[in-house]
């Protein structure tokens, strides 16, 4: 894969983003990270919700339902994305960006799609569902340059 010099990279699952630039060439990434977005903690479910999910009465019978249990965690992920379009939103403003390779896991990439402002959105030139986040940064060049 081609990565155009200066386009801006994001590396995003649900509790951290890396946004970086390429300074390398197109067939040489080389990602210099210019700024790291990092998830409020997240406690265990069981921690946050202290009460039962509630339940509803039918009003032509004498039925119950229940309602689901709130997921935190993905409500944090939500939050979570849209504070990364956020900082994109910034950049695009700039005029700092443009060029953005979104690169993700398929969960976070669906979320951030979502969150993307029309700016952002048409500076976007390819999006790849893979979760890097966690590999050296050398290690993602490598794959970047692989694809």
């Amino acid at each position: 894969m081609k990565i155009d010099r200066d386009a801006w990279i994001v590396l995003a699952d649900g509790r951290k983003a890396l946004i970086a630039q390429n300074v390398g060439t197109p067939l040489e990434p080389k990602l210099a990270v210019r700024n790291v977005v990092e998830a409020e903690p997240n406690p265990a479910t069981h921690e946050q919700g202290t009460d039962r999910p509630g339940r509803s009465y039918d009003s032509s019978g004498s039925r119950r339902a229940s309602f689901s249990q709130t997921d935190w965690h993905e409500q944090a992920e939500q939050e979570f994305a849209k504070r990364v379009a956020g900082e994109l939103d910034n950049l695009s403003r700039t005029n700092a960006m443009r060029r953005l390779v979104l690169v993700a896991a398929p969960r976070s990439l669906a979320q951030l799609r979502l969150s993307l402002s029309p700016a952002v959105k048409d500076r976007t030139v390819s999006e790849i569902d893979k979760d890097l986040t966690n590999h050296p940064v050398a290690e993602v060049e490598k794959i970047l340059a692989a694809l």
